[in-house]
């Protein structure tokens, strides 16, 4: 880092100048061997590009490499920022990086990979919060999402090669997917130039005003600065002190966020600060007694981060003097550990986790999976912007820090209550809570938590939550786990329910219940409805996707398998009224209990001419009739699409395009058009074009169509099917 905390920058990074910064922290050879083969093979995948501005194309991974060793790295990572575009950008394949490079590295490359194919689909939060799934989706490991992060602050100092309208897209996609992940994970120092770097290009004429204004003033700004931090200096060293100290002015962005506040300029006085660096924690408290005994603190300014640390681990002392001249200083206190911390978040401990730290490792962990519950909890909405709420709720909220009655800082969304801060301790402490007391209150279920409250959970013996928690709980964490237990419960009555269904049709048919359930009969009643046990067929019958009478008939049906059964009931159904009953999607002649599947091989959408197939076991399978698989087949059965669903359909399209440069963008913007939404992509190269196997989802055929349509005018499409010729 240089002397400001900013990353260590380059107006012509070499791989020597790197390899020499390399050599002061990789001691072990093996590594930087491994370091300069990934070096080598990348200046030979890109030799002769350039970049936008000029550049050789090399120096962008170059760059990348040297801002992830600024964040203490592992050699693995700093390997892979220098391959991180060669399977875009060059003729290598990811198991030519398999190959070369083993697992680790290959396991890297493959993800950033995908993540550098996708882009925002438009301006809406729905778009930037389906970017975000897909990047923490596709970041199992958390380093893909450290390179990620070097990768646009890297392509974002270098913007100004791009036209003004695609600095600004590209500015708002880092404002609303990258600044929060970079923030959640506590890389501070990435963020806060990120941030900087998009209000330039969001908001041009505010971010000139702020840099012209300090620029009238800086000589100024940095008399007052030298003039605070040599009367700090003063103090310290007549008290035995060793420190360091730095001053700075506040950045852009953060002046920015002051004025959105209502403050002009003028009235930002706290526009100066200075950062001192101490040994120990004791150290910390003297620092800022002594300043405190020169110099009057501000009142209700003095934060004490680190006898309560923030959940990510950051820890420093606040306060707000009025200093020299009059002026506002701001004023931290911290260790130096601190401060790496503070600065690099979680990847400042990457180096560690060989080293045993399971503490580090575990916050490592939990950074990432904040991000995979609330994408674990939601994937059964169709509905992006309802996803962004949710994430934008649980994310991007200011946070409040809340302590168990031993001391355990638990970090919440504001506005959590009780039963958010019990479930985030254990779902189990959720499950069981049945009352809470706030700094020794007693306080409702549904309170609002403040900043510092200690909170302590009552509990019962047994698991009581309540439906209505659900109304008022602000954690994804808390709803789903609430969620669950409920879909247990059901599902458990429902077992109940099937188990005294079928006792009852027993009872009516004068028939035992050993005699119909020998160990033989449920056996062969398993097998011809594929379920794997007893418990699985009673919740068939409870959640009534068989009738109790179907399941008996089975049983002494012999002769018959279970397509003669269905056949049979349908064909006499059909005879006597010739009605559909509604089984949801799909109508089906003469049964309300039979199981009806999509076809996988076709995909058949609302609106698709389509036909039923009885298949063993598996009740009627959907497909279009044109569908190659069921022409000339026995055992079809009219069905019918249900005018009354309103659901959304599954299907597959292959889209053969020119092999010039990634299209995906254009193709997905066309989807967003006619309301169908991209659900996967999958690229292979087919000779020297590019074939994309989208899957997509939408209402009916109409929609489809059109979207089908509207890609096939695009001049660089060759052709599109709903199956792969």
């Amino acid at each position: 880092m240089s002397e400001g905390g900013e990353f260590m920058k380059s107006d012509s990074i070499t791989f020597e100048i790197l390899y020499d910064r390399l050599k002061k922290i990789f001691k072990n050879q093996e590594e930087l061997d491994v370091i300069s083969k990934a070096y080598e093979f990348a200046k030979e995948k890109h030799a002769g590009k350039k970049r936008l501005n000029g550049d050789d194309y090399i120096t962008h991974p170059l760059e990348v490499a040297n801002i992830l060793l600024d964040l203490n790295s592992d050699y693995i990572t700093i390997a892979a920022a220098l391959l991180h575009e060669t399977v875009n950008h060059s003729d290598t394949t990811i198991d030519e990086i398999y190959d070369i490079f083993g697992n680790d590295i290959g396991n890297l490359i493959k993800s950033i990979s995908k993540i550098n194919r996708l882009e925002l689909r438009d301006d809406q939060d729905s778009s930037a919060a389906y970017l975000r799934k897909v990047l923490v989706g596709l970041s199992e490991d958390v380093r893909v999402l450290f390179i990620k992060l070097a990768d646009r602050l890297h392509n974002m100092r270098t913007l100004d090669a791009l036209p003004p309208e695609e600095q600004k897209a590209k500015a708002n996609e880092t404002e609303t997917v990258l600044i929060p992940i970079a923030h959640r994970l506590g890389i501070n120092s990435i963020k806060s130039e990120l941030e900087d770097l998009c209000l330039k290009y969001t908001k041009p004429d505010i971010y000139n005003d702020i840099v012209e204004r300090l620029a009238s003033s800086q000589e100024e700004l940095n008399g007052l600065l030298n003039d605070m931090k040599s009367s700090i200096s003063e103090i310290l060293t007549e008290n035995g002190v060793e420190f360091k100290i730095k001053g700075r002015v506040k950045s852009v962005h953060s002046l920015y966020n002051k004025m959105q506040n209502g403050k002009r300029w003028n009235d930002i006085y706290d526009i100066l600060a200075l950062r001192v660096f101490v040994e120990t924690e004791q150290e910390c408290y003297l620092t800022i007694g002594l300043i405190h005994s020169k110099y009057r603190p501000m009142p209700g300014r003095f934060k004490d981060y680190v006898a309560n640390p923030k959940e990510n681990m950051y820890q420093s002392l606040h306060t707000t003097v009025f200093g020299e001249g009059g002026h506002l200083y701001e004023v931290q206190v911290r260790t130096y550990e601190m401060d790496e911390i503070a600065e690099k978040g979680i990847a400042s401990h990457w180096s560690y986790k060989e080293k045993g730290s399971v503490k580090i490792q575990s916050l490592m962990e939990q950074k990432l999976e904040m991000f995979r519950n609330v994408i674990d909890s939601n994937n059964d909405l169709t509905s992006d912007k309802e996803f962004a709420s949710n994430f934008n709720n649980e994310f991007l909220t200011d946070f409040i820090y809340c302590y168990t009655p031993k001391g355990d800082v638990l970090e919440l969304p504001k506005g959590a209550t009780p039963i958010d801060f019990a479930y985030r301790i254990h779902s189990g402490v959720g499950d069981r809570t049945i009352g809470a007391l706030v700094n020794n209150q007693i306080v409702p279920l549904n309170y609002n938590l403040e900043d510092g409250d200690i909170v302590k959970i009552n509990t019962a013996k047994e698991p009581n939550p309540n439906k209505d928690w659900l109304s008022f709980v602000k954690t994804t964490q808390a709803k789903s786990k609430i969620k669950s237990f409920f879909s247990k419960q059901d599902k458990a009555n429902y077992i109940k329910n099937g188990k005294e269904m079928l006792e009852k049709e027993i009872k009516k048919r004068h028939l035992t219940f050993n005699e119909v359930f020998s160990e033989k009969n449920i056996e062969k009643v398993l097998k011809d409805v594929k379920l794997d046990s007893v418990d699985d067929l009673y919740l068939s019958v409870g959640s009534l996707r068989f009738t109790p009478g179907y399941v008996i008939d089975l049983v002494f049906e012999d002769k018959k398998d279970v397509m003669d059964v269905y056949l049979d009931r349908i064909s006499n159904f059909v005879n006597n009224n010739n009605n559909k009953i509604n089984t949801g999607d799909i109508l089906v002649a003469g049964s309300d209990d039979i199981l009806v599947n999509i076809a996988k091989c076709c995909k058949p959408v609302k609106g698709d001419e389509i036909i039923g197939y009885i298949t063993k076991g598996e009740g009627i399978t959907v497909h279009k009739k044109d569908c190659a698989n069921i022409q000339g087949a026995d055992r079809l059965i009219d069905v019918e699409w249900n005018d009354n669903s309103d659901n959304s359909y599954e299907t597959d399209l292959f889209i053969k395009v020119l092999n010039e440069k990634n299209r995906l963008l254009d193709i997905v913007t066309k989807a967003a058009a006619r309301d169908v939404y991209v659900d996967g992509v999958t690229t292979v190269q087919d000779g020297i074009n590019v074939i994309y196997k989208i899957i997509v989802k939408t209402k009916n055929a109409s929609n489809l169509n059109n979207f089908i349509s509207d890609v096939k005018s695009l001049p660089f499409v060759i052709e599109i099917n709903r199956r792969n010729n």
